[in-house]
């Protein structure tokens, strides 16, 4: 039987990378505060995270950190602490490992800061947290498919059986199974490794190989900013979202 609903109230916010495909706009503002329709990126993830009563958020820094660290401080609905990485940028999987500390015991959020969504019949973080299943999962991914992505130029990322368990493709083939950059967490994945470089992926295929990672389908639209022409479809998503 599945546990009742655990919501959690902690999350880790990525968004230490280098932003280099979004150059020339991040030659003199980090990535995740380049804009899309006058509000920065970053702060659609820490609204949604806001909305679903994550009240300590972790947030690691590495470029033009102390542009990030000054945005973040405007934000008064949440506890805001920063990982500051400009020593040793650790990639996703080591960023959470250096955060640990600050993250607590209880499973949390992970979400990246260049990827968010326009919620469709429900907020997007609130059906992860009902279909979390401590008993049978260890990380749960919300999943986007082709066809409700913006900006995404990729083959997809994971199979998916009809309990949502997730698998890796082979290497030459598509997927319609997207990776929508917000995930729940046990801290416990994370047992011995050190904060040295190192992909979330790592954690993933760990995951699967104990058959313990998880996918929730997005409802809605979700967008991903990677480059400056990813910046026009965004916009041009959010046009024809607020006409539908």
């Amino acid at each position: 039987m599945k546990s009742p609903t655990f919501k959690p109230t902690t999350a880790m916010v990525l968004a230490a990378g280098l932003g280099k495909r979004m150059r020339p706009i991040t030659s003199t503002i980090p990535k995740p505060l380049v804009e899309v329709r006058g509000r920065a990126l970053i702060d659609y993830g820490l609204d949604a995270l806001a909305r679903n009563g994550v009240t300590r958020v972790v947030v690691n820094v590495h470029y033009l950190a102390d542009l990030m660290k000054a945005h973040l401080r405007r934000r008064k609905d949440m506890e805001i602490v920063i990982s500051d990485e400009r020593d040793m940028l650790l990639d996703s999987g080591g960023g959470i490992v250096k955060a640990l500390p600050e993250l607590g015991t209880e499973p949390f959020y992970v979400i990246n800061s260049d990827t968010f969504w326009i919620d469709g019949y429900r907020d997007n973080l609130d059906l992860m947290a009902d279909l979390w299943d401590p008993a049978k999962m260890d990380v749960s991914l919300l999943i986007a498919e082709m066809r409700q992505a913006t900006g995404y130029d990729g083959r997809g990322d994971f199979a998916m059986d009809p309990e949502g368990r997730l698998a890796r493709v082979a290497e030459r083939d598509m997927s319609p199974f997207i990776y929508a950059g917000a995930a729940i967490i046990k801290p416990s994945v994370f047992a011995g490794m050190q904060p040295e470089r190192f992909s979330l992926n790592r954690v993933f295929d760990d995951a699967i190989e104990a058959g313990r990672l998880y996918g929730v389908r997005l409802g809605g639209l979700w967008i991903t900013v990677g480059t400056p022409a990813a910046l026009v479809e965004a916009e041009a998503a959010f046009q024809s979202s607020a006409a539908a």
